[in-house]
């Protein structure tokens, strides 16, 4: 199933505040009642996918990031594997849905894209141990961006500044459900020029170890997103640039490349 988040192109055909959830069914929504989550069941209002407008499909409270989990994209900047998963936060506030506009930043002079498969939480986790079957706890997958400000990140040492800039997490442009992420094509491109290309197999750590393993060091709480990290390929972001990452099984995530903000 493909679950997404969505607001109506005509504002006025609006029936609540806050944006509904729907399910994708062909060239249709069908809006839900509840989140896909937890308890939802199908509602009566079904509406044109060329009539709406697709949002974030989630909207978290933590992302949790994953670096250098590709053997080649820690070599592309000669850094060695690390140990056990090297992970850090994005703040929720980076998010933006399909279309919207990457914003570059003024404080930067490089700006990178990292295309990625990205985890969606479905069940409270903490502490997994062993022998639970920590795929049981996700509810799907998506595309995630993690635009990155590669000067900053190189000058600051750790990452939260790089990574952390309002527009620098695009994510959609739906949640899927029926994916075996052990083996998807993960590509991003710019321009339609193929930048990023490499299997999930690849991985140094797989996703059902990444969800057991960062959930004994918090817990993950329904619509958490994992981004599992980036293949290699990165490269450089510029105003009027269009950037899509896609992952085989789930869709594409496109997003236009904007100047900085006066």
């Amino acid at each position: 199933m493909k679950f997404c988040r969505f607001a109506m192109r005509d504002a006025s055909s609006l029936t609540s505040d806050a944006p509904p959830y729907g399910l994708i069914e062909g060239d249709s929504i069908l809006e839900i009642a509840g989140v896909p989550w937890g308890q939802w069941s199908r509602g009566s209002r079904s509406v044109r996918l060329a009539d709406a407008r697709l949002l974030a499909p989630v909207a978290p409270s933590k992302i949790v990031c994953v670096g250098r989990n590709y053997a080649a994209h820690a070599a592309e900047f000669g850094n060695e594997l690390p140990k056990e998963p090297l992970i850090f936060l994005k703040p929720p506030s980076s998010i933006i849905g399909p279309q919207e506009a990457i914003v570059l930043t003024k404080y930067s002079n490089r700006v990178e894209h990292e295309g990625e498969l990205a985890i969606v939480i479905g069940r409270r986790c903490s502490n997994l141990p062993d022998s639970d079957d920590s795929l049981s706890f996700v509810m799907g997958y998506t595309c995630l961006n993690d635009v990155t400000a590669r000067d900053l990140q190189k000058s600051d040492v750790q990452f939260t500044r790089a990574k952390g800039f309002d527009t620098f997490c695009p994510v959609g442009p739906h949640i899927e459900t029926e994916l075996d992420p052990t083996n998807v094509l993960v590509e991003t491109r710019v321009n339609g020029s193929l930048r990023q290309s490499s299997s999930t197999s690849l991985m140094i750590c797989a996703p059902a170890f990444l969800v057991r393993w960062i959930s004994r060091m918090m817990r993950l709480n329904p619509g958490d997103i994992i981004a599992t990290g980036t293949p290699a390929g990165v490269g450089s972001l510029l105003a009027g640039d269009v950037v899509e990452v896609s992952v085989a099984g789930v869709g594409v995530l496109r997003n236009p490349v904007r100047a900085p903000r006066a």
